[in-house]
C-alpha cells in the first residue's frame, strides 16, 4: 500500500499533464464541428439519419462477433499505448493518441449537441457518456504508466548510462496493462449488450428530426 501511494504521489504532474492534453483534445474536437463544410456536414447527416434508423429497427440481442469487434478496437488502443511506452521514441506517440482521443470524444459529442440540440445532448448521455466514464480513466492511467516506464528507461539507460535492472518495473508495467485490458473487456460487454438497448430509448425521438444538414 505504501509503494502505491509513493507511486501514485510522484506519478501526480503526470496524470495532471495527460487529463489536461485529453481535455485540451476534446475542447479542440468540439470546435472542428465549427469548421466542417456543408457538403460534410450532409454527408454526416445522412450518415446519422441511417445509424438512427438502424438502432431504432434493430433487435435486441447483440452477439459475440459484436463483442469481439468493439473489444477488439479498445485492446488495440491500449496495446499501442503499451507498445509505445517501451522505447524511447514512442513517448510522443503516446500523448499523440491522447489528444486524438479526445478530439473522438469532443467531435462526436460537439456535433450531436450542435445538430440535434438537447436531443444529441440526450445520445450522448446514453452512447458515448457510459462507457467513456471508464474508458477515459483506463486510457489516462495506461498512458501515465507507459509514460513513467519511458521515462525510467530514458533516464537510466540513456541518461545516466546505468544497467539498472528494469525487470520489477517491466512486470508491474505489464501487470497494470494487462488489468487495463479486463477493464477494457467489461467495458465492450457493456457496449455489446447494455448501450443498444439505452439508445433505442432516444432514438426514436431523432430518427423524426435527424434531416439533412442544408436540404
Amino acid at each position: 500500500m505504501r509503494t502505491f501511494r509513493h507511486t501514485l504521489k510522484e506519478q501526480t504532474i503526470l496524470y495532471v499533464f495527460v487529463a489536461v492534453l485529453f481535455l485540451v483534445g476534446v475542447i479542440f474536437g468540439a470546435l472542428m464541428v465549427n469548421a466542417l463544410s456543408l457538403e460534410q456536414q450532409q454527408d454526416l447527416g445522412r450518415y446519422l439519419q441511417n445509424f438512427f434508423m438502424t438502432v431504432d429497427q434493430s433487435g435486441d440481442a447483440a452477439g459475440a462477433q459484436s463483442f469481439w469487434s468493439i473489444a477488439g478496437l479498445h485492446l488495440k488502443w491500449v496495446g499501442l499505448i503499451w507498445f509505445l511506452g517501451l522505447s524511447v521514441i514512442g513517448l510522443p506517440g503516446i500523448l499523440i493518441l491522447d489528444f486524438l482521443k479526445g478530439v473522438l470524444i469532443g467531435f462526436s459529442v460537439g456535433y450531436l449537441v450542435g445538430e440535434f440540440s438537447w436531443k444529441g445532448l440526450l445520445f450522448s448521455l446514453v452512447s458515448v457518456a457510459p462507457s467513456n466514464l471508464l474508458i477515459i480513466p483506463v486510457i489516462i492511467v495506461t498512458s501515465v504508466s507507459a509514460i513513467a516506464f519511458s521515462l525510467h528507461v530514458i533516464k537510466n539507460r540513456v541518461m545516466l548510462h546505468n544497467r539498472v535492472n528494469v525487470t520489477g518495473p517491466f512486470a508491474r508495467y505489464v501487470g497494470l496493462t494487462l488489468v487495463m485490458c479486463l477493464l477494457m473487456l467489461g467495458v465492450s460487454s457493456f457496449e455489446t449488450w447494455v448501450t443498444p438497448t439505452m439508445m433505442k430509448w432516444v432514438t426514436p425521438v431523432l430518427v423524426e428530426t435527424a434531416a439533412v444538414p442544408g436540404t
